[in-house]
């Protein structure tokens, strides 16, 4: 929840700003979707410096100890404090780098504590339950245009379950990520770092069939360079766009649409690899994650299953 500012409020020193992002995105990758997040982040903070009537070049440990301050009293989770205050310090190194400062305010700024809640996952059976209800939809369509429809929603449940790609990752996939000879996909993630992905079976027969489907479709027109283009006029298909069409099938499958998104598909995957005996680095690998750390969300998983280990075979637990 972002701080109104007041009407026709001239922010100081928000060149500097533009700047930063101009870095973040030659330099570092950042997608349009983090640059406009660290805008918003940095354009809080320096409206919370003019109320202080102060600004990024003068700015002291007190105002960024202040600026976190009063994101508690605003309410804010830990998470999107410490979202804000990463931000900031990012910003604030940017600024001594450029020489803009002479030192970094936000350097022993301690962030807020948090709480690593852990990800909301579907069981086996209810993913199994989704895809065969995605599966069972594209025949009992009433029209060629609704059975696409269908075919695409499916294909796109069954190479998310089979891959555990990143939404944004899953819309981008090109065509050719349709051959049918493909076992593994290349995938651009965040920061532009490449990886290896691999496809099921059922996702290529998916697949298959989905393009099948579009091919008839395309007919009418032109081809698109994208795996699941939008059937509008936005291009490739939109998270939103997903998002809505697989809470519709979960509430058809029986499943409260709430417990359902692209997200906790992705966790799905990597919480049911735990479970059945995947080593936490190779999911780390495959889920494109940057540092272990953010991989040990799952390790509930792992806890889980070596309980149920020893409950199962050491000689003391069935006595």
């Amino acid at each position: 929840m972002a701080k109104p500012q007041a009407p026709g409020r001239r922010l100081a020193g928000l060149h500097h700003l533009e700047a930063f992002l101009e870095m973040m995105s030659a330099e570092r990758g950042a997608s349009p979707n983090t640059l406009a997040a660290y805008r918003r982040d940095i354009e809080e903070y320096a409206g919370f410096l003019a109320d202080r009537v102060s600004e990024f070049e003068r700015a002291g440990i007190a105002d960024v100890r202040g600026y976190m301050a009063d994101l508690e009293t605003r309410g804010l989770a830990a998470s999107s404090a410490a979202r804000r205050l990463s931000a900031v310090r990012q910003f604030h190194r940017f600024l001594f780098a450029e020489g803009v400062r002479a030192d970094d305010p936000s350097g022993i700024v301690s962030g807020p504590k948090r709480r690593q809640p852990l990800p909301k996952i579907l069981s086996e059976a209810e993913v199994d339950k989704l895809l065969a209800t995605a599966e069972a939809r594209i025949t009992s369509m009433p029209s060629p245009a609704a059975a696409l429809r269908a075919a695409r929603l499916n294909a796109l449940l069954e190479t998310l379950y089979a891959s555990g790609l990143r939404v944004s990752e899953l819309v981008a996939l090109p065509a050719s990520a349709a051959r049918p000879e493909l076992r593994m996909l290349m995938v651009k993630g965040k920061g532009n770092k490449e990886r290896v992905v691999p496809l099921t079976e059922r996702a290529r027969d998916a697949i298959s069939r989905y393009v099948a489907l579009r091919r008839e479709d395309e007919k009418k027109g032109g081809a698109s360079p994208w795996l699941f283009p939008s059937f509008g006029e936005a291009g490739t298909l939109t998270r939103q766009a997903f998002a809505r069409d697989l809470k519709e099938l979960a509430a058809e499958a029986g499943i409260t649409p709430a417990r359902v998104s692209p997200h906790v598909l992705r966790h799905a995957f990597a919480s049911h690899l735990l479970q059945n005996g995947a080593d936490l680095r190779v999911v780390q690998q495959l889920l494109g994650h940057a540092d272990i750390s953010t991989t040990q969300i799952y390790t509930h998983v792992l806890e889980e299953r070596l309980k149920a280990l020893v409950a199962e075979h050491h000689p003391m637990a069935k006595a």
